[in-house]
Formats: structure tokens, C-alpha cells, sequence
């Protein structure tokens, strides 16, 4: 018989490699669904955004609809390059916000993290509503239940991402792919075709363009611009994530980011080409991309399968937020900008509180607006233009920094999309200023404030407990432990016995008021007390008013003003129940207590827990 020996320290080799969590991290094919289905889902907002600028004009202006979007896919081409250069220089995720707090200083990536926060909020508000309204629209009857449905959405959406990115993805690959496939087919046929095969769809409905075609000057045109890059958002979540993809990430981060823009820019470019050979002119009631479902493909099952496509990527679209905002909220933790609850992380690498903080809000957002959020769509692009002119400045300093091979080149690419980007957000606050615009005006500098704010209280606690400084040497001083109790029983045989262990001296202490009855039980604890003797003082504290924590605590810091040698130790022994239940039958004399003391005294607090089961 050959006995097989492992010298020490040797992994044998049928051992399973350490789980580093690489498996829950995403591949570039994952990360294009996870991340890009808020910049996939604005093909079906985007292309109407333009024309129905510029249909002010006439049947004229809308002549103009393939020129604006041509200029818009090569503002999505610079983008996606300079985005490509930003996850390669910031690999630990952050986008915009990154850039700027290593380029452009505290302040400005403030702004920016404030910017993305806003559009990651804005964006699950405006999806879920948009996907709801697609459904409602098909199925009238279901209006009056808009607001639920909303609801059960953003529920969905939430549970899907608290089992992990990796999860998100594997389960929205298939309705991404059904939607991009469904959009390209819809391009391909239409292309083959000279004339709308089917106007069903516009029908009776009332046009929208001006009767009387006006010139088309340049304003005309930057406005259509301006709000066609609503189909932009979304473009930076990929660099936003890095963390979240597979090793090598900056590689694997780069080819989704170049994936997305190839695929969004054809899609875009596509549609709009179908808008001109068509002729087709916007409807109220009816979207753009349904009618130009109808005019390639016909009014047919082939029409309803891209509706029912564009209405789950529009709902599904607000997970780009779930993979953005946690990892954006982990940098700012990170940073001592936000709470540092935000940068913990559970299994399956999911950032929990940072998707139920983004959850809480989105919900709360739409309960405000009744699952109706049309005044919040304009709005929500303001904060990702804002981000898309913060990181390429900051970009344009980098490469005059990094001056390596060609960055004039790539600084006056970054310097241009900065110019442009930085036009369409002010074009686009301007012109909607009045319908909510303001809203984002004002909020953006009171999140700054906030960060801000929770920075300084990060830096008082800092100073206060000597962060980043070698403290003094630990010694041991006298410990004097103080057990409340109320009556004699297995519990308060524990806690002594546990007390005890743990100081040089203890003390029990119970609290006795002026009432006849509260006196005469005081004498039978009293009695029964000198009948046990445990080998420890029962301590009575007379109190006039009803209550027991304050006493305690009084008790506590009178202590340690007459033993300031004396470290000081209340053991509060609760009884744990056998059914979750039963805890509604305790009567919490335990977190009374402990609140008090906590509040009013630097005494060390120890909970016992005395299992009943």
C-alpha cells in the first residue's frame, strides 16, 4: 500500500482554489448587460427627443433629424473613447468623480459624485415609470394601478440585484438581447424598403408638427442637439463600475465600454436614417419608435415583439443605476465623504446598503410623483452631462500632466467632447429650467453641502480617537463591574457569576421608588437577597420619578468621579426568547438601561444574552 504524504505548507492538488470572488464579478458580455441597459433603452426617447424639436419647424426641420443625430453619435464616439482612457488611468471605478478629485480638486468631484448620484436616482424614477407607462399603454385598464406596478418593478429590479451583479446580469442578457436584435432587424428591413409599409399605428392620431415650416437656425438646431443627448445616459456607468468586472477589468471594462458605443451609435444612426426614408412625421399618443416598427415591419406580431421589447428594457433600464450608484457611494465611504456603511460589502460582492439606500429613494420618489414622472424625464440628463464635462476637463489636465505619446491628440479630443457636452448642459438647463430644471439647480450644491458635512464629522471623530497616530501603550486598571437587576432568578445568577469573571469588584444595583408597593417589594428582594448571598452588595438607588435608566447612570458617573482609577463596566443581563414572537413580551428594561448609560456616561456597556431555548 503507497501512503501519499503533503509536505507542509502544500496545497494538495486536488484542493479547490480559495473563492476570491471573481465568479460574482462580470465578464465583458455581462458587464454590457448589466451596465448598458440605461444607454440601450434611450433609442426609444432619444431619436424622438430630436424630432420633436425639430418639428417646430416644419416638415422642413425635420430634414435636419440625421445631421443632429450624426453630430450626437460622434459626441458618443469621443465619449466612449475619453471613457476607455478613464477606466484605464482609474481602475478603482468612479468615473467622473474619480477624475476629478485626482485632477480638479475636492470641490468639483463633489459635484460631480453629486451629479451622478442624481441621474442614478432620476434614472431608476424614470424607467421604471417609462416601462409601467409602455404596459399601461397596451393595457388600459391597468392605469389606475400604475403606481403599484411601479412598485412591484423597483421590488423586482432590487431583489434581483441584492443576489449580486452577476445575477442581474445572467437574468437581463436575454431581454437586452431580444431588444438590440429586435431594433437591427427593424433597421435592416426598413432599409430594403421604399415606402412605409404599414401607417396603422399614427392613424387618427393629431401631428405634431407646425403647419407653417419655419428656417431652421443654428439655436433651433443646438436645442435638438441638446436634447437628442438624452441617448447619451448611461455612457459612463461601465467606468463608474470597473471593480465589478472580472480580472483583467480594465480590459475587460474597455471592450464593453467600445461595445456600447458601437452598438448604441448604430442603433442611433439607424433609426434616424429610417426617420428620413420614411418621412415620418411625430403623433401625439404614439412614440416614434413604434412608428417606425410599424412602417419596416408592419402591423403585425413582429411590431408587438418590439413594443413588448422596448417596454421591458425601458422598466430594466434603471439596473444600470443598481451597478453604478453602490460602487460610486463605496468610493465616497472610502473617502470619508459618505457613510462607511456604504463601502461594506456582502456575499456575491454586492454592495447591500448602497442598492436598498438607492431602493428607498427610488421608491420614495415614486410614491411623491404617483408612478407619473414625465416632469422628471428632461431632468435626468442634466446630471449625467454635468459628469461628462467634469471628467473630460479632467481628462484634458491628466494627459497635460501625463504628457506621454500623442496626448495632444487625445487632450484636444477630451477638450472638445468637454466643450460640447458642456454646451448641451447648458442648453438643456436653460430650456427646461421652468419645467423642473431648478429642481436640480438646487439640489445639486445641497448634496455637495451633505458630502461635505459628513466629511467633517469623519474628520472629528478622526481627530477625537487619534486615527493615523501611534497611541499611548494599553495597561490594566481596577474593574468594577455594576449589574442592574430587578429580581433574583437564573438570569441574575448568570450575570453575577459572568460579572464576576470579568472585574476585580461587582456590584448590583437596583432601582427602588417612593410608592408603598414599589417599597415593599424592595424589602422582599432585599431579604431574599441577604437569604442567597451571592457575595455581592445589592446597591438600592432611590429615584422620585418612574424611571430606570436615569438612575443607573447617575449612579455610573458618580462612580467614576469618586474612583477615577476605576474602569467601569455595566453587564446588563437580558434573557433571549426561544420564537422571535416572544421578544414582543419582554419589557426592554435591558435597552433602557443601555441607552441610558450610553448617553450619559463613557461607562463600558456589555449586553449578556441568556438563551431560553
Amino acid at each position: 500500500m503507497t501512503v501519499l504524504t503533503t509536505a507542509p505548507g502544500a496545497v494538495p492538488a486536488d484542493a479547490e482554489p480559495p473563492d476570491t470572488g471573481e465568479r460574482h464579478r462580470l465578464t465583458a458580455v455581462t458587464g454590457l448587460a448589466a451596465l448598458s441597459l440605461d444607454a440601450m433603452a434611450s433609442v426609444a426617447y432619444g431619436p424622438e427627443a430630436i424630432v420633436l424639436v425639430l418639428a417646430a419647424a416644419g416638415a422642413h426641420g425635420l430634414g435636419f433629424t440625421l445631421p443632429v443625430t450624426l453630430a450626437i453619435a460622434a459626441l458618443l464616439a469621443v465619449l466612449v473613447a475619453s471613457y476607455r482612457q478613464v477606466i484605464a488611468a482609474f481602475p478603482d471605478g468612479g468615473g467622473s468623480y474619480a477624475v476629478a478629485r485626482t485632477h480638479l480638486g475636492a470641490r468639483t468631484s463633489l459635484i460631480a459624485a453629486a451629479s451622478l448620484v442624481l441621474d442614478y436616482v432620476l434614472n431608476v424614477a424614470v424607467a421604471v415609470t417609462a416601462g409601467v407607462a409602455a404596459l399601461t399603454s397596451a393595457f388600459p385598464a391597468l392605469y389606475d394601478d400604475r403606481l403599484g406596478l411601479c412598485l412591484v418593478v423597483l421590488a423586482l429590479i432590487t431583489g434581483v440585484n441584492l443576489r449580486g451583479i452577476v445575477e442581474s446580469a445572467k437574468a437581463f442578457i436575454v431581454p437586452t438581447g431580444v431588444f438590440v436584435g429586435s431594433i437591427f432587424v427593424l433597421i435592416v428591413v426598413g432599409l430594403f424598403r421604399s415606402h412605409p409599409v404599414s401607417t396603422a399605428t399614427a392613424a387618427g392620431h393629431a401631428s405634431v408638427v407646425a403647419d407653417n415650416a419655419s428656417t431652421v437656425g443654428a439655436l433651433l438646431l443646438l436645442k435638438a442637439f441638446a436634447a437628442g443627448c438624452a441617448a447619451l445616459t448611461g455612457v459612463e456607468a461601465i467606468a463608474n463600475a470597473v471593480p465589478s468586472f472580472r480580472r483583467p477589468r480594465v480590459k475587460r471594462a474597455q471592450r464593453a465600454e467600445v461595445a456600447l458605443g458601437a452598438v448604441l451609435g448604430l442603433m442611433l444612426i439607424g433609426l434616424s436614417v429610417l426617420i428620413g426614408r420614411f418621412h415620418l412625421q411625430p403623433v401625439e399618443g404614439v412614440t416614434v419608435l413604434a412608428q417606425l416598427a410599424d412602417a419596416s415591419l408592419g402591423h403585425n406580431r413582429a411590431f408587438y415583439v418590439v413594443q413588448f421589447a422596448t417596454m421591458i428594457l425601458l422598466a430594466l433600464s434603471a439596473n444600470t443605476s443598481f451597478g453604478g450608484l453602490p460602487v460610486l457611494l463605496k468610493l465616497l465611504a472610502r473617502d470619508n465623504y459618505a457613510p462607511h456603511v456604504f463601502a461594506l460589502k456582502a456575499d456575491r460582492q454586492v454592495h447591500r446598503h448602497g442598492v436598498l439606500a438607492l431602493a428607498a429613494v427610488s421608491a420614495v420618489l415614486l410614491v411623491f410623483s404617483g408612478g407619473d414622472t414625465n416632469t422628471l424625464v428632461p431632468l435626468f440628463a442634466i446630471g449625467v452631462f454635468v459628469g461628462f464635462t467634469i471628467a473630460q476637463v479632467g481628462m484634458v489636465k491628466h494627459w497635460r500632466l501625463e504628457r506621454g505619446r500623442g496626448w495632444r491628440g487625445k487632450a484636444l479630443l477630451n477638450g472638445s467632447g468637454a466643450v460640447l457636452t458642456g454646451v448641451a448642459t447648458v442648453v438643456v438647463t436653460a430650456s427646461k429650467f421652468e419645467e423642473g430644471a431648478w429642481l436640480i439647480v438646487i439640489t445639486l450644491p445641497l448634496l455637495v453641502v451633505a458630502f461635505e458635512t459628513v466629511h467633517r464629522a469623519y474628520g472629528r471623530i478622526s481627530e477625537r480617537l487619534g486615527l493615523g497616530r501611534i497611541p499611548q501603550t494599553p495597561y490594566r486598571e481596577r474593574s468594577l463591574v455594576i449589574v442592574p437587576v430587578s429580581s433574583i432568578s437564573r438570569l441574575a445568577s448568570e450575570a453575577l457569576t459572568a460579572a464576576a469573571s470579568l472585574g476585580d469588584e461587582v456590584r448590583a444595583v437596583t432601582v427602588c421608588y417612593p410608592d408603598p408597593e414599589d417599597r415593599a417589594q424592595m424589602d422582599a428582594l432585599e431579604r431574599a437577597w441577604a437569604e442567597w448571598d451571592p457575595g455581592v452588595p445589592l446597591v438600592r438607588l432611590s429615584c422620585a420619578r418612574r424611571t430606570l435608566g436615569r438612575p443607573i447612570a447617575a449612579y455610573v458617573r458618580e462612580t467614576a468621579a469618586t474612583e477615577p482609577a476605576t474602569r467601569v463596566t455595566v453587564l446588563i443581563p437580558e434573557a433571549e426568547p426561544e420564537r422571535l414572537w416572544q421578544r414582543l413580551l419582554q419589557n426592554q428594561r435591558g435597552a433602557v438601561v443601555a441607552h441610558a448609560v450610553r448617553r450619559e456616561t463613557d461607562a463600558v456597556i456589555c449586553r449578556l444574552r441568556f438563551h431560553l431555548f
